[in-house]
């Protein structure tokens, strides 16, 4: 089986409260916020200069939202 995209995630911090940005696997955050709107704009940027899936969850840990900004491989013009 291969391994999946690297991805960032949106997830609540259980610990501080808030949010927090982390890379996939990770157990360190590359970032906290106070709000999930501002974890969410952090987020979206890091992913894009990663270029990795970007993954957004509720306060349940639940994934509500996927973007990818990794090699997509379907090539749509427009």
């Amino acid at each position: 089986m291969g391994k999946g995209p690297e991805t960032h995630h949106v997830v609540p911090n259980k610990d501080k409260g808030g949010w927090d940005v982390r890379h996939g696997g990770s157990d360190r955050s590359s970032g906290h916020f106070d709000t999930k709107q501002q974890a969410v704009d952090a987020g979206r940027d890091i992913s894009r200069n990663q270029q990795t899936e970007f993954r957004i969850h509720n306060k349940d840990g639940k994934i509500s939202q996927t973007d990818s900004h990794g090699n997509d491989p379907r090539r749509i013009k427009g």
